[in-house]
């Protein structure tokens, strides 16, 4: 037990205390605070001062994140209190106001654990005061001054408070006390064993505070005067908006551009549009609002801030899931669903690339556009679709520029604004269709829009800011690629789509577009059931295309029909589609089953062309009739198919001798060529083998054998050159029946790329020259033709030739 003067009273302190262990707070002698006591053992620690002297002992925790501390986790040096008041609330907490008396040491821990008990000894802070405490406590009484006054939490009653004791050893007991510093510092104060070594701590801490207070309020007169400004913005907006009402203009106009200025914000855009956009509204704000330049403006600075200048959707990067939608939506199609895995498969590594331009090239009903559907499901994408086609201005896709009302951001931008993403799979479809004129040319446009290393800053006229276009994957189609700029071609990747064979036709039927339209006609399997010999007879007898668009036609009437029945037989009617009702639902049948003549024929030959709408067989037919060396040409035949003719015959008269006619032989007849379908407008490269192939039999009189089909260009020395779409002549030669095919022997580099299956039933062979070509087409059974041999017909149709 020791005894305690102060201020006139004595305090007879025991040596054993209860201990009431205190978070985040370190009570020092002279100071009153309120706690609020929870936990069960405190509570029970103050009952026990209660039922005793009052006295009790306060320490701070180490951690204050421990709920239950043991002597670990208390610091050694605390201070004895008096309880001033106590009070039970409600919520079984406990609320006492407690004084602080004395700082004294734990020398050790009791064994009572509720409430936990200790035995205390007193420490005094004995020093002499000298010149150098008295520098020290003016030093500390200064910076505590500042820092009151800096700080907004201590009021100015505690300044004057402090500033009134003398003695030194209070003086920095009530310092510490209203130090906002860490309980470490806190502690270290009160352990101070000398009166310099406290005020030194003190001085420390006052410093750290000073300049964190310091700091705070640099900070508070930047916003105090961000705050003013902004009331006298607003004072004078308010001001503004009275004006107009006296004026009479609407009061809405403010909550427009107010309405602007929050899309900006809001917006994403760089800083460099964001700047743009604000001077806009500016300009906006001095603006009379029925002005027909304030529309302009409010519908420019609408356009910024609705573009998706950051939304982006996530790609889906799972390349087994995209290899399923892909193989889901399109039967097939193996060249482009590689391509689009391979550039998932490399985005999955780096994270981010540039996105290449695909450009699918082929006849229609192919999938081209579909494709691009199926891309973006894949993907996760959104997909937006713009379509070329007779597009003539460049402000379609460059925009207008900002010069008169109306004027409008191209489609590549209101296409973004409708996807709402930056990254969307873009579709410009029909890109061989664009046309120029005194407008501009809209494919030179696009050469920016579809270059990748270009259209990171695509800079649109009416908006006249740079947007980065290299996150969109463009797909563009079309079904000739001659009719593309060869720059524009330069900046894709072209992937050729050939026509469907026929057993992928069938399949296409069978998985895409039968359930596709039983389900949209209302019908079910078990109402009508395609065979496969149904679904064969109508792809032959029916359809003659490179795609499915025609077949599904065909199905759509088929349908109806069954449709029409169930409505007046009832919904028990079931029909099944096979090769021998086809003919019930679509009538007559339009094509022969096979394109391949029945016999071989004189003088005509069995040409492979290309079209826009896939592979066809065109028919090449000549004769001689007495004359005088006239070349007559019929068919609708084009000047490049001319120039073939021409070349075709040429050839002929330098082979005559070879050929078995005679000398003269050219001077006395006329050479007549004509390809069948005469209102049709023929042209094209490869069409000159097959011209001379029928140039030759209908001079010799050697028939060319129908089981083969021909396709190259011809020079006059008689060698043949490679030609183009080789894909869809097969398929056109598989499709007709023809057994042999003969091409220009620098397209055997071609034959890899056939689709699978697209030689099944062909032997193609490989020519270099006519005299391949001849030798392999022409049968020898007859004599030349001879002018003077009247007795001999030309009869183009000589009945069967002799096997051969």
């Amino acid at each position: 037990m020791f005894r305690l003067e102060r201020e006139g009273e004595s305090f007879e302190i025991q040596d054993v205390l209860p201990l009431l262990p205190l978070r985040d707070i370190v009570v020092f002698p002279y100071m009153i605070i309120p706690l609020l006591v929870g936990r069960t053992r405190s509570i029970a620690a103050l009952e026990s001062a209660m039922s005793q002297d009052r006295i009790i002992l306060v320490a701070a925790q180490k951690r204050a994140d421990v709920g239950d501390p043991r002597a670990k986790d208390i610091f050694r040096v605390g201070t004895v209190a008096r309880i001033l008041q106590f009070l039970r609330l409600p919520d079984g907490t406990v609320r006492v106001l407690v004084e602080g008396l004395a700082r004294v040491r734990i020398v050790r821990y009791g064994r009572d654990k509720n409430p936990m008990r200790v035995r205390i000894g007193e420490t005094k802070m004995m020093e002499t005061v000298s010149p150098q405490i008295e520098a020290l406590l003016r030093s500390v009484r200064a910076q505590f001054e500042e820092y009151v006054r800096l700080s907004r939490r201590i009021p100015d009653e505690v300044l004057i408070s402090v500033n009134n004791i003398e003695e030194p050893v209070r003086l920095g007991h009530a310092i510490s006390a209203h130090l906002a510093s860490r309980v470490e510092i806190k502690q270290k104060a009160l352990e101070a064993p000398t009166l310099s070594d406290q005020f030194r701590i003190l001085a420390g801490a006052l410093e750290q505070e000073l300049e964190i207070a310091r700091i705070e309020r640099q900070i508070d007169d930047e916003v105090r005067s961000q705050v003013q400004k902004n009331q006298k913005e607003f004072y004078l907006q308010e001001q503004l908006k009275a004006i107009r009402k006296e004026l009479g203009e609407q009061g809405s106009d403010l909550a427009e551009t107010d309405e602007l200025t929050e899309g900006v914000e809001k917006s994403g855009m760089p800083p460099e549009v964001r700047v743009k956009a604000e001077k806009e509204i500016e300009r906006l704000q001095k603006m009379t609002p029925l002005s027909p330049e304030a529309a302009v403006v409010r519908n420019y600075v609408e356009w910024l801030t609705a573009l998706p200048w950051k939304k982006k959707t996530r790609d889906n990067l799972d390349i087994r899931r995209v290899e399923k939608i892909l193989d889901e939506d399109h039967y097939g199609l193996t060249t482009v669903k590689e391509r689009i895995v391979e550039y998932l498969a490399v985005l999955r590594l780096v994270g981010r690339m540039k996105s290449p331009i695909f450009c699918f090239v082929g006849p229609p009903g192919v999938g081209k556009t579909s494709l691009g559907r199926s891309i973006a499901r894949a993907m996760g994408r959104k997909f937006v679709r713009m379509s070329l086609g007779g597009v003539r201005d460049e402000a379609e896709i460059r925009g207008h520029r900002r010069t008169y009302i109306g004027s409008m951001p191209g489609k590549i931008m209101q296409s973004l604004k409708r996807a709402g993403t930056k990254n969307p799979v873009f579709l410009l479809d029909e890109i061989d269709k664009m046309s120029s004129d005194f407008r501009g040319d809209p494919a030179a446009a696009l050469l920016e829009v579809l270059d990748p290393e270009q259209n990171g800053a695509f800079n649109d006229h009416y908006l006249d800011v740079d947007f980065d276009l290299s996150d969109v994957l463009f797909v563009t189609t079309g079904n000739v690629l001659h009719t593309v700029p060869p720059a524009l071609q330069d900046r894709m990747e072209v992937i050729r789509l050939p026509g469907y064979l026929r057993h992928e036709k069938v399949r296409i039927a069978q998985d895409f577009l039968i359930p596709k339209q039983l389900k949209a006609h209302g019908l079910s399997s078990g109402n009508v059931n395609f065979t496969r010999p149904g679904i064969e007879t109508v792809i032959d007898r029916y359809t003659r295309e490179a795609g499915v668009r025609n077949l599904e036609r065909r199905i759509c009437a088929i349908l109806r029909k069954v449709a029409k029945k169930i409505s007046t037989r009832g919904k028990g009617y079931r029909v099944r589609i096979g090769s021998s009702n086809v003919h019930r639902f679509l009538g007559v049948p339009q094509y022969t089953k096979r394109e391949v003549w029945s016999h071989d024929r004189i003088g005509a030959a069995s040409g492979l062309a290309w079209t826009e709408f896939g592979g066809d067989v065109m028919t090449v037919e000549a004769t001689a009739v007495p004359g005088s060396g006239e070349l007559i040409l019929t068919g609708q035949l084009g000047e490049v198919m001319q120039e073939s003719a021409q070349a075709a015959l040429s050839y002929t008269r330098t082979r005559a001798t070879s050929l078995g006619l005679e000398a003269g032989f050219f001077d006395k007849v006329d050479v007549h060529i004509h390809v069948s379908e005469g209102a049709i407008s023929k042209d094209g490269p490869s069409a000159g083998v097959a011209i001379g192939a029928a140039v030759i039999s209908a001079l010799t009189r050697i028939p060319v054998s129908r089981e083969v089909a021909l396709t190259g260009e011809i020079t006059l020395a008689g060698d043949v050159l490679p030609i183009g779409g080789l894909n869809e002549k097969i398929v056109a030669a598989q499709r007709a029946g023809f057994k042999i095919v003969l091409i220009p022997k620098e397209n055997e580099k071609d034959l890899s790329e056939l689709p699978k299956g697209a030689r099944d039933g062909l032997e193609i062979r490989l020519v270099s020259t006519m005299d391949d070509v001849v030798s392999s087409a022409l049968q020898p059974v007859r004599k030349p033709f001879r002018t003077r041999d009247r007795s001999v017909s030309n009869d183009m149709d000589p009945g069967p030739a002799v096997a051969h």
